[in-house]
């Protein structure tokens, strides 16, 4: 495994990526369990997936340029 390899694949970006996913997956699934949820645990939730969507809009987005 060289570091082009790993720049090549995108192996870092990936598991990043995965594990803002499992992350957020696990933040929602919490709010969803709490009886009267809070004005600040609401806006928890908002800023994850507002911040997952940017940081998945960004992966995308940085491939390779043909």
């Amino acid at each position: 495994m060289t570091p082009k390899n790993l720049d090549d694949w995108r192996i870092v970006p990936r598991l990043l990526i995965i594990a803002f996913i499992i992350m957020n997956f696990r933040v929602v699934e919490w709010f969803m369990t709490l009886q009267t949820p809070s004005l600040e645990q609401a806006g928890l939730v908002s800023v994850m997936t507002g911040a997952l969507t940017g940081a998945f809009g960004l992966f995308l987005g940085s491939g390779k340029k043909e």
